[in-house]
């Protein structure tokens, strides 16, 4: 019998799930993808149902496997990526959940995060974890369920509960609750994992007052953690790799080697710095993050977001009604010499890296009567260029290597002119991966490895395509001009005087 040549990847993202086959050559076979609900159930609150993700996991996996005309015989192995942050508890017993999933969007927790920056514990945390006391993370929604589900806190006392995020409950199910296991990057996401020592930090468990019975094992990104039930796709299949959405990506793209780097372009940006075998402690408010631990050694990346990006384009097609497609945005962006001294900082809900003011707002100044559609998609793109510029410019005061280039994905990534005028404004080369899925096809290279389908790091690096490459082509007078005018506008959107 042939040995399996496949790799299962499976995305579990926060607004909908896919399945993608890959093949030995890093080539999706098959995609199966499904959307589901959102629950708001209070301003600032997001919340997800754990069946409902189960559900169209296993469904997806199914379909794709089917029309790769696969069986599960033909799989190697599977690799899970997830949302991160997402914070779920459930019944060691029976696997159910006692609540619904708690969305790292969700804010619920965010006065119990002010008491424990007011209390001074801020320091101990960022120490620790590289990560700012925020309810982006695990810890906070945690302690909330054990507070506010009847009779959580006393059953986790007594190992009844298990905690985990989103691939540490799809492992404990497809495992048929054998393993409760999470893997490094998403334990870093915790704000209880201490990524110097990685392992549980004792001193954030008691901060946040969290029975240590309810934390998974943290293992390996790289390595078989299990094998799921027989009874899911007809044959146990080992479960082999395992990492959150944003480091899955990294791996996707191929960046190993420190100084590498990737950027993200969805809704928002997410971008990564390999800063290898060391830890790049930030004071300039990035985020320190466990890139990837392969073999038992860890990679570590400096990790900064930025709230809009992609977003910025849907307020032009849905608010302003400028565009009816975002693809309009590139012929807009030529169509115009210039910028025509419009600039727009889109803090529709405050700014993230490196300035991480939830009270900015969102401003187009510039305006005269010259002024087009053009000019305002234009600076709707140029301002993606310009916070990346930021996080980078942050990244490298902080200590870390400037990146020899960046590669990009995400939809927005789509966009020519943009590759372009990032690769101008960044002084860098920018490339463009050939498939975009990057943060499955990490998945599937870390679960890849494990069962030695391809050849450690520098064989799947071998196997990543680029598909497009932008040279820096831009003129420094003009570049520097132009960093001068959004410095300018950020400033009023901060609230700063501008001096004229």
């Amino acid at each position: 019998m042939a040995e399996p040549r496949h790799i299962l990847a499976i995305d579990q993202g926060t607004t909908s799930t896919r399945s993608i086959v890959f093949d030995a050559e890093a080539r999706v076979v098959a995609t199966a993808q499904r959307e589901f609900a959102q629950h708001y159930p209070a301003q600032g609150w997001v919340e997800h149902e754990p069946e409902d993700i189960w559900r169209d996991v296993l469904a997806t996996a199914r379909e794709a496997i089917a029309e790769a005309g696969l069986t599960a015989a033909g799989i190697a192995a599977i690799g899970i990526t997830n949302q991160r942050e997402t914070t779920l508890l459930w019944d060691r017993a029976t696997g159910e959940p006692l609540h619904r999933a708690i969305v790292w969007q969700d804010r619920r927790t965010a006065d119990a995060c002010e008491r424990l920056k007011k209390a001074g514990h801020e320091a101990l945390v960022r120490a620790r974890t590289g990560l700012l006391i925020d309810p982006y993370f695990s810890a906070t929604k945690l302690a909330w369920l054990l507070d506010h589900v009847e009779g959580a806190r006393e059953r986790a006392e007594r190992g009844e509960l298990a905690f985990g995020t989103v691939d540490s409950f799809l492992l404990w199910r497809m495992t048929g609750g054998r393993v409760h296991a999470t893997d490094a990057t998403n334990a870093s996401r915790t704000m209880l994992f201490d990524i110097h020592r990685q392992e549980w930090s004792r001193e954030l468990i008691a901060l946040f007052a969290i029975p240590a019975s309810l934390l998974p094992e943290v293992r390996d990104s790289s390595e078989i953690v299990g094998h799921c039930d027989a009874g899911l796709f007809g044959a146990p299949i080992p479960i082999a790799g395992m990492a959150g959405d944003q480091q899955a990506a990294l791996v996707g793209q191929g960046c190993f080697d420190p100084g590498s780097a990737k950027a993200t372009y969805g809704t928002g940006c997410f971008m990564l710095l390999n800063t290898g075998e060391r830890p790049v402690a930030s004071v300039n408010r990035l985020l320190t993050t466990t890139a990837y631990r392969i073999d038992g050694e860890t990679s570590y990346a400096v990790e900064g977001s930025i709230f809009v990006a992609g977003a910025a384009i849907k307020w032009l097609r849905d608010g302003l009604g400028l565009i009816t497609h975002a693809s309009q945005t590139d012929d807009m962006a030529t169509r115009v010499e210039d910028n025509g001294g419009v600039y727009m900082v889109p803090a529709f809900v405050g700014l993230g890296a490196p300035h991480w003011d939830a009270h900015a707002r969102g401003l187009i100044c510039g305006l005269t009567l010259g002024t087009s559609a053009a000019h305002v998609a234009r600076a709707a793109l140029e301002s993606v260029g310009y916070q990346t510029a930021d996080l980078i410019t942050a990244m490298i005061d902080d200590g870390a290597a400037k990146p020899a280039l960046l590669r990009v994905d995400g939809g927005m990534s789509a966009n020519d002119w943009l590759c372009q005028f990032l690769a101008d404004i960044l002084e860098l080369p920018v490339e463009r991966p050939a498939n975009l899925e990057t943060t499955a096809l990490g998945a599937a290279f870390l679960a890849g490895m494990a069962v030695g389908l391809w050849d450690g790091r520098a064989g799947v690096a071998a196997l990543t395509r680029q598909a497009a490459r932008f040279e820096p082509a831009g003129d420094p007078d003009t570049r520097a001009a132009l960093l001068a005018g959004w410095r300018q506008a950020l400033a009023r959107a901060l609230g700063r005087q501008v001096s004229e």
